[in-house]
């Protein structure tokens, strides 16, 4: 895949995260199937911190200064560090959103980006700035799979009916 294509569906993809979650009920931001899973509001939380300090800063790094080491970050410890159950759904989505957006037009921008160029990530080796590329469309997708099963989830829970009829999920 070309990082062209990339980048149309990451642009793509802010507008499907902005439809699935802009018109949430207040009730379903904060809902869980269960404890050992995130609620949309934790997912948008983290969505947004992934955004600008990891894929678009870790992008940029590689392109413009992969002589240095990259800054650390602990994603795991985001969530509660960062108070996440305790933020503003709509103020978090719009957020990301704009970040999304800023994150679009940098790469957009880029002209004749090294794409092959790497950096040393400190746990898993060598990294180009294309893998980190690839791999920001690929988080994308994952939750988006991620909020869809909530969709689903709040659907069953909220009807009280069987869903079968609608096939297997």
């Amino acid at each position: 895949m070309q990082p062209r294509s990339i980048i149309l569906e990451l642009k793509r993809n802010g507008t499907v995260f902005k439809d699935l979650l802009e018109d949430l009920p207040f009730e379903a931001q904060k809902w869980k199937p269960d404890v050992e899973k995130w609620c949309p509001l934790e997912i948008v939380c983290h969505l947004l911190d992934e955004e600008v300090e990891d894929f678009r800063a870790r992008t940029q790094h590689v392109l413009e200064t992969p002589d240095l080491p990259l800054k650390p970050i602990k994603p795991q410890r985001w969530p509660k560090d960062r108070n996440y159950l305790g933020q503003d759904f709509k103020l978090v989505l719009q957020n990301f959103l704009d970040e999304r957006q800023k994150s679009v037009n940098w790469l957009q921008s880029l002209q004749d980006p090294k794409w092959e160029q790497t950096v040393d990530h400190p746990e898993v080796g060598p990294r180009s700035a294309k893998k980190f590329l690839i791999n920001w469309l690929a988080h994308d997708y994952h939750h988006i799979r991620q909020i869809n099963a909530i969709r689903y989830d709040y659907l069953k829970f909220r009807s009280g009916d069987d869903l079968a009829y609608a096939g297997n999920w």
